[in-house]
């Protein structure tokens, strides 16, 4: 009994995530620090063709804010918080892992673990990586045959924004995802489908690594078994620094998604990951 009521370690979660039909997993947790045995399980989700998206944090009002994992790790988008007026959250976390942006301010919901007490201040960044991923499986759904690289980035172009594209912003990464703009136009071009628009910030396309690598060891040692799509690739090792936390810390946003539940719809499934919390990283953008 108590090993079936064992909540599941992120990693394992996130294997099994990306082991389901689910084509995108939402994650509400972090960490201070990266794990390698979670680093691992995100790319490994990643090299199957899932699109990762992870709540930034609400420690925006923290001296020294900055993001966590597993929204710093590559291959994961990170949402921030906004208002109703598309300004940036106080409590959202903000550095140079913010891809997007998302509404996480003002929703009902319950206030206690019992679901006996209701409000309608729920905050936090996981309803905006929620959202996220619910714009982001609104897009699929309608174009089922696109990658995830082609997802992405339909979201990174019709983004609302008022900067350069090429310059996203460290607290609203690409700016605020707008399906809509895509569902509109029947005649969106969603680009190539095996190159990452984030291959920059990712450090390089999974795929195409995985696909190299495949190549390499088909041609070097016939006799081995070939790398496929669902092995995650090579990359070096990043030492863990503990566990996870509550999603929602602060105290503003107490009500955030710390629960762990899976969503199998229609074309773009959606497995939600929650139970943990955000603290710092490093940063990559200045805006």
């Amino acid at each position: 009994a108590a090993e079936l009521n064992r909540t599941p370690e992120p990693a394992e979660a996130i294997r099994a995530a990306a082991d389901t039909d689910a084509k995108i997993i939402n994650m509400s947790f972090g960490a201070l620090g990266p794990s390698s045995k979670e680093e691992e399980a995100v790319e490994y989700a990643a090299s199957k063709g899932k699109l990762l998206i992870a709540a930034v944090g609400n420690d925006g009002r923290k001296a020294g804010d900055t993001i966590g994992y597993p929204a710093a790790y590559s291959y994961v988008v990170g949402v921030a918080a906004s208002d109703k007026s598309g300004t940036v959250s106080k409590f959202s976390s903000s550095g140079g892992y913010v891809d997007f942006a998302a509404p996480g301010q003002d929703f009902p919901g319950w206030c206690d673990g019992d679901f006996r007490s209701y409000c309608d201040d729920v905050n936090g960044t996981s309803s905006a990586a929620a959202i996220a991923s619910g714009a982001a499986a609104l897009i699929w759904s309608a174009h089922p045959d696109w990658t995830v690289n082609q997802v992405t980035r339909a979201l990174i172009d019709t983004a609302g924004r008022s900067w350069p594209k090429n310059k996203p912003s460290k607290y609203l990464g690409y700016g605020a995802v707008r399906p809509r703009v895509v569902l509109a136009n029947s005649h969106y071009n969603p680009g190539p489908a095996d190159v990452d628009p984030l291959a920059k910030e990712n450090g390089g396309d999974l795929l195409a690594k995985s696909a190299a690598s495949s190549t390499s060891s088909s041609s070097s040692s016939p006799s081995a078994p070939s790398s496929s799509a669902s092995t995650p690739s090579q990359a070096p090792e990043k030492g863990s620094t503990g566990g996870t936390s509550a999603a929602g810390s602060s105290a503003e946003s107490s009500n955030d998604n710390t629960t762990l539940w899976v969503v199998l719809g229609a074309v773009a499934a959606v497995v939600v990951i929650g139970g943990g919390g955000m603290a710092a990283a490093r940063a990559r953008r200045v805006r």
